[in-house]
C-alpha cells in the first residue's frame, strides 16, 4: 500500500477524521482527539497502536520499531515501504481503531464498532 491508500483506508473507518499537527504530521483520530494512526507528511513513516500482547513480536521484525514517545502505550512505527502485506496492515489499522474505540465511553462506542 502506498501512503495515499493508507490514508484513504484510515478515513474509511467509522468516525475517522484527519488533522495536520506538529508541523507536518497527518493524524487520524476518532472522537475529535483520540489518535489511532499517525503518518509523516512526506509519507515516510506510519505509526499506530497494537495490542500489548503483540507489541514485542512486531518490534522484533525488520522495518518495525517502537514509536517514539508512544511506545509505552504500545505504538509501533513502520517505515515506507511497509514491512508487511497490505492485508496485515489493514487488519492492524482496523485493530488500532478498535483499541481506541474501546477506551471511549460506552454510549460513543456503539456507532464506532465495526
Amino acid at each position: 500500500m502506498n501512503t495515499e491508500h493508507v490514508a484513504a483506508f484510515c478515513l474509511s473507518l467509522p468516525g475517522a477524521r484527519e488533522d495536520y499537527k506538529w508541523g507536518g504530521v497527518r493524524v487520524f483520530s476518532i472522537a475529535e482527539t483520540k489518535m489511532f494512526a499517525v503518518m509523516g507528511l512526506t509519507g515516510n513513516d506510519l505509526a499506530f497502536k497494537v495490542g500489548p500482547d503483540l507489541f514485542l513480536g512486531y518490534v522484533d521484525r525488520p522495518g518495525i520499531r517502537p514509536a517514539p514517545y508512544r511506545a509505552r502505550a504500545h505504538w509501533i512505527t513502520l517505515t515506507h515501504p511497509y514491512a508487511m502485506s497490505d492485508n496485515e496492515l489493514r487488519d492492524l489499522l482496523t485493530r488500532s481503531h478498535q483499541l481506541v474505540v474501546s477506551k471511549l465511553p460506552k454510549r460513543r462506542q456503539v456507532a464506532l464498532k465495526l
